[in-house]
């Protein structure tokens, strides 16, 4: 894949612009740390067993990372 269609991709999936999909994931990423911090809630009242909290946060900041990832290289590479 070349930078050019790196580039081109992600507007291909539902954003207008660069801008508009680097908009769209900085959303996203957003809406991942706030389930993060309601799993850490639900969590500490007990309102969910612990092994699926833990199986759940886990998955949420792996969600955090990937979209972190995808944010930086997008900014840099167009």
């Amino acid at each position: 894949v070349t930078g050019v269609q790196t580039c081109a991709l992600p507007i291909s999936i539902g954003a207008s612009s660069k801008k508009d999909f680097i908009y769209k994931l900085s959303i996203a990423y957003k809406e991942a740390r706030e389930t993060s911090y309601w799993i850490r809630l639900l969590k500490a009242n007990g309102d969910i067993p612990i092994p699926a909290a833990i199986e759940l946060l886990d998955e949420s900041q792996q969600l955090e990372r990937l979209l972190v990832s995808i944010l930086k290289t997008s900014k840099l590479n167009c």
